[in-house]
């Protein structure tokens, strides 16, 4: 009975997390919706803080870093406009919250996280849940995916100062890519179109993420 109890509770927090916090704040993009109201959120969270997993809040994951706002989650997922023929390179695999959603509205997505611990936690968690189209590697995400290749969407969710050279690179023409760049603690969620005239952007709002450490991103505080 107590299990049973706990699955109503999250199911009621998922459906008020969509029309609280997303619907309420122009969230539309219907595909964006449906796959954030039945992923379980709780599931790339430590136990001792699924409690939090739908609050309007990013949530500690351990090692410094966080799972994002569902707001912010669904905000830049949406701005990459994915359709299920789009490849997708993620920088900040993290809790693998986004990465879940991402492979349900890709054809593929590979993920780079610099910390191994979550990224083989991820791993796990998408594994139980049967999302099988994500490659992962641990490594420094400012350099871009390992192999040569390019991505019809990237994605940072770490705050950087300027796009990183390597991840333009790799994002294909007529490809968007959305991150958080700016300052060391306030960023703006800006949106890039690369097309053969040049690189397109627009800023869409204010946001606060972790920073992007790596070659082309920060140095690690020792």
């Amino acid at each position: 009975m107590r299990k049973a109890n706990e699955k109503d509770k999250f199911a009621s927090a998922r459906e008020a997390m969509i029309q609280e916090q997303l619907k309420s704040r122009n969230i539309s993009d219907g595909k964006v919706l449906e796959v954030m109201a039945r992923l379980p959120r709780e599931k790339f969270i430590g136990a001792e803080s699924a409690n939090q997993a739908y609050f309007d809040c990013p949530v500690p994951i351990g090692f410094g870093q966080t799972i994002s706002q569902p707001y912010m989650v669904a905000l830049m997922t949406e701005e990459l406009k994915l359709d299920t023929h789009c490849t997708v390179l993620e920088i900040g695999t993290g809790s693998g919250y986004q990465t879940a959603i991402l492979a349900k509205l890709a054809k593929e997505v590979c993920t780079i996280e610099r910390i191994a611990e979550l990224s083989l936690n991820a791993q796990k968690v998408l594994a139980e849940l049967e999302i099988k189209n994500v490659k992962f590697h641990i490594g420094d995400g400012s350099c871009g995916w390992c192999e040569d290749r390019k991505f019809d969407r990237i994605v940072i969710t770490a705050g950087a100062a300027d796009m990183p050279g390597p991840l333009l690179e790799q994002l294909n023409y007529d490809g968007f890519a959305v991150a958080p760049l700016g300052g060391d603690f306030v960023q703006q969620l800006v949106v890039m179109e690369k097309t053969s005239q040049g690189v397109k952007t627009k800023s869409v709002c204010g946001c606060r993420f972790v920073k992007l450490i790596g070659k082309f991103g920060y140095e690690e505080q020792q």
